[in-house]
């Protein structure tokens, strides 16, 4: 068959499973009632409404989701001052981050907040991740926030494997690079969008691609699950996605990082990361990031990831500390055959309960100690230099 009777014939068989589906979420599920909680943004792209109370669905699941005066993922509704009489230490990344169908006390965040309001000499953790954020929307979101007056003692920045496939794609409408805006596609005045992004094919075979991933969730949830629960049989399998194999050699990644391409979007990331280090530098707030592997990089054994090699090299210039979460997904993965049902939503990407409790673990002993206590050496490996 010919690519592009292959490509059709995936259009074809994409498009019918959007109609089969919204034929029946819309008839069995939806309430075009229910209030949701993200809004467009003219300068970071996206973010949470601020004072949020409701749920948030996710594939087949459902869970409480709020959001406090500054449109930050909380326990609760609540307002944040502008400044904090404790330590504060923002934390900003994607849909890893956010901890994407999880109650707020079961994600990492949730956990580092409780612990560091337990302690006698209190840090607040404010959870400003929001679900496909990148380094563009790093940079501009935590700009926005120090100049709309709000006061913070650190930056985690929680580096996602899919960032390097978002800025080859998307947001070139918020960059400040004009090479980068070149790629920057408006909406005409005749459309409803509120949304800036690039337009391509490609893009709308991702929708595509997305919704069939949630359709196949639920698929498995219900069906195939059950089933194998019940007959005791296949081992479930990891997820592997385009949106992290960059890091994988000789792996056909196929279009999903045009225009850009891979190199592309690692140079893009390293540019806003950059702008994003120098802004926090010249305001004298520390930089720390986090590395942690997709299911993919578990299963194809990418122990010596790129992505930990790219953000290691970065933070030797440029962070107070950078923590890589590799080896103890890694310890996981060998102490565990059934690693994958453990620390992952099954289905999906993202980490459990379970995996966020592994990430809260590892992260507290760097988090919630004291700024002026030496660094201690627990089973991460954390190489960084110190800002001269």
């Amino acid at each position: 068959m010919s690519k592009g009777k292959r490509r059709a014939g995936i259009a074809v068989y994409c498009i019918a499973l959007v109609l089969i589906y919204d034929l029946i979420y819309s008839n069995f599920f939806h309430n075009p009632s229910e209030p949701i909680p993200g809004r467009p943004n003219d300068e970071y792209d996206h973010g949470f409404a601020p004072n949020f109370s409701g749920s948030r669905p996710w594939g087949g699941l459902r869970y409480p989701f709020f959001t406090n005066s500054l449109g930050f993922v909380d326990s609760t509704v609540r307002e944040v001052p502008m400044k904090s009489e404790s330590r504060r230490v923002i934390l900003i990344g994607d849909s890893f981050t956010e901890a994407i169908g999880l109650a707020f006390h079961d994600t990492f965040a949730g956990m580092l907040s409780r612990a560091g309001q337990e302690r006698t000499d209190k840090i607040e953790f404010l959870n400003a991740g929001v679900a496909s954020y990148s380094p563009a929307i790093y940079y501009k979101k935590i700009k926005h926030i120090i100049e709309s007056g709000v006061e913070f003692d650190e930056l985690v920045v929680f580096s996602d494997l899919s960032d390097v496939t978002d800025e080859a794609a998307d947001y070139f409408c918020i960059d400040d690079d004009p090479r980068y805006r070149a790629h920057c596609v408006l909406p005409s005045p005749q459309t409803s969008e509120a949304r800036p992004k690039a337009f391509s094919l490609q893009s709308h075979f991702y929708i595509l691609d997305q919704t069939r991933q949630l359709i196949l969730r639920q698929m498995r949830k219900r069906i195939l699950y059950p089933a194998q629960d019940w007959l005791g049989t296949e081992k479930r399998k990891a997820v592997r996605t385009h949106r992290s194999a960059w890091t994988i050699a000789d792996f056909d990644v196929g279009d999903w990082y045009q225009p850009l391409g891979i190199e592309g979007g690692i140079a893009r990331s390293l540019q806003n990361m950059q702008a994003l280090a120098d802004l926090l530098a010249s305001r004298h707030i520390p930089l720390t990031i986090v590395v942690y592997p997709w299911p993919m990089q578990l299963d194809l054994n990418d122990r010596e990831s790129r992505q930990v090699a790219i953000w290691r090299d970065f933070c030797a210039r440029n962070c107070k500390e950078f923590i890589n979460l590799f080896p103890a997904f890694f310890a996981e993965k060998d102490a565990n055959e059934n690693w994958y049902e453990r620390l992952f939503i099954h289905g999906d990407i993202h980490y459990s309960a379970e995996g966020n409790r592994l990430m809260f673990r590892e992260l507290s002993v760097r988090l919630l100690r004291d700024p002026g206590t030496p660094r201690a050496s627990p089973s991460i490996n954390a190489t960084a230099k110190a800002r001269p």
